[in-house]
């Protein structure tokens, strides 16, 4: 199962995302990636290393990734939507080819932050787009988990990739900027059925969680109370699960239980890849490439587990 985090700035949504990918290792494998622009999940985690970032190996990516794929001509003709066909090469959560460490149990991957080449000439899609490839082409399998802290905001809108998961988590503080970030996400995700939640954090009183409902209503999950423990975390302190409250280890435990319930619709998730291909190629795509990338679809290649020996490139 794939789930992302996302909310304002500030709102506690790194935190989250490690506190969960811990809390998931217990139950199954786990990838981490960190997809924000300010790159500190592996710190939250307490990474002892920084793997070498997807967001430098965008070609090697693409390479690996097309296989045998004849629709593909070449990495240089693959964006970041391109969508896997016969011959492409599909993987599992246990790919040794992405770089990674590993901290508490989680496997971590790191989009990587700006080089001194992007300044004040790429924007941070260019990045994020390894991980639009990662899942575009990944098979997941039940008990498995993928956690992706993504970018503050509504930014993650600037391509397809809000709709590469099963679930979306978005943390709000009991504030009216934290529930504006909710009110961008339900506007920009309607057409699309995309599952959000909303987790309230920072919750301090009875009158959080009410200010809460009262703006998010039944999109209201779960909360995290304030916890000197997590504060603990934050400042680089010796940290474990165990430490947490248990009203926070129970709201763990909402998270992944929703997240496994959730049921997994491949059919949808490979019409959406196409769908938003095509968005792409036709906007900028095409001309950037100088061809028709719409060609790089397989109707006959079918999403999902069933295939992917039949799938799976070289």
């Amino acid at each position: 199962m794939r789930v992302a985090f996302v909310g304002k700035g500030g709102s506690g949504k790194t935190t989250l995302s490690s506190l969960f990918a811990r809390y998931a290792a217990a139950h199954g494998p786990v990838v981490a990636i960190d997809a924000d622009i300010n790159q500190h999940l592996g710190l939250v985690l307490g990474a002892p290393e920084t793997p070498p970032p997807l967001g430098g190996m965008l070609t090697e990516i693409k390479e690996y990734l097309r296989g045998d794929n004849p629709r593909i001509k070449d990495a240089a003709s693959m964006v970041k939507t391109t969508p896997p066909g016969r011959g492409s090469r599909l993987i599992t959560i246990d790919d040794p080819f992405f770089p990674s460490c590993r901290v508490d149990g989680v496997r971590l991957m790191v989009t990587g932050p700006f080089a001194e080449d992007d300044l004040g000439v790429a924007c941070y899609h260019s990045k994020v787009g390894a991980v639009e490839l990662y899942l575009n082409h990944l098979i997941d399998g039940p008990g498995e988990y993928v956690v992706v802290d993504m970018t503050a905001g509504a930014d993650c809108f600037a391509s397809g990739l809000f709709t590469r998961f099963d679930l979306i988590y978005l943390v709000a503080e009991p504030t009216l900027q934290g529930v504006g970030v909710y009110r961008q996400f339900q506007q920009y995700a309607a057409d699309y059925d995309v599952a959000i939640s909303v987790v309230g954090n920072k919750i301090q009183s009875p009158g959080d969680v009410e200010f809460l409902r009262a703006h998010v209503g039944d999109d209201l999950l779960t909360w995290f109370e304030h916890s000197a423990a997590i504060r603990a975390l934050e400042q680089g302190r010796p940290f474990t699960l165990d430490d947490l409250e248990p009203g926070n280890v129970q709201a763990l435990g909402v998270l992944l239980s929703t997240l496994d319930a959730r049921p997994k619709d491949w059919e949808k998730f490979g019409r959406q890849a196409i769908e938003f291909h095509i968005k792409n190629a036709k906007a900028w795509a095409n001309r950037a490439v100088g061809a028709d990338l719409t060609a790089q679809i397989d109707p006959e290649f079918v999403f999902g587990p069933t295939l992917s020996a039949a799938g799976s490139g070289r």
